[in-house]
C-alpha cells in the first residue's frame, strides 16, 4: 500500500470567517491537515508543540501581529525554513515588503480568492 505523503500546515488569522475561508480552501489540497490559530500568541504556542510544512497568517491581528510571527519563526531553529505565507490587506506594499524582508515566502492579498490560496500552498509545498 502506497502510503501518501501527509502535509500541516498552520493557519493563523483572528478573523473567524477569513479562517473559516481559508480552511474550506485549504480542504481542496490533497493530504493537507489544517490546524487553526486564532492569533499570533496562539500560533507561537501551537508552533511550540508541533513540526508544520506550512504557516499561513495574518499580518493585521492583536497581541501579536502577523509580522512579529514571522520574525519568531524565522529565529526558532525548528521552524526557520518553514515556508510562510502572509494575508495582507490589499494595497499596503510596506507590509509586503516588510513581510518579505523578514522571511516570509510569498503574500497573498485581501479579498482572498480560494484558487490563490491553493495554487499558492501547492507551489510552496510543491505538490502538483
Amino acid at each position: 500500500m502506497v502510503h501518501m505523503a501527509e502535509y500541516s500546515c498552520l493557519i493563523v488569522e483572528d478573523s473567524p470567517m477569513m479562517r473559516q475561508l481559508l480552511v474550506f480552501a485549504l480542504a481542496r489540497v490533497k493530504n493537507l491537515r489544517v490546524t487553526e490559530a486564532d492569533d499570533g500568541v496562539d500560533g507561537l504556542r501551537k508552533l511550540a508543540s508541533a513540526r508544520y510544512d506550512i504557516i499561513v497568517t495574518d499580518i493585521n491581528m492583536p497581541i501579536m501581529d502577523g509580522l512579529k510571527l514571522v520574525k519568531r519563526v524565522r529565529s526558532d531553529p525548528v521552524h526557520k525554513d518553514t515556508p510562510i505565507v502572509i494575508i495582507t490587506t490589499e494595497g499596503s506594499h510596506e507590509d509586503r515588503q516588510r513581510a518579505l524582508q523578514l522571511g516570509a515566502n510569498a503574500y497573498i492579498t485581501k479579498p482572498i480568492q480560494a484558487p490563490q490560496v491553493i495554487a499558492t500552498v501547492k507551489e510552496l509545498l510543491k505538490i502538483d
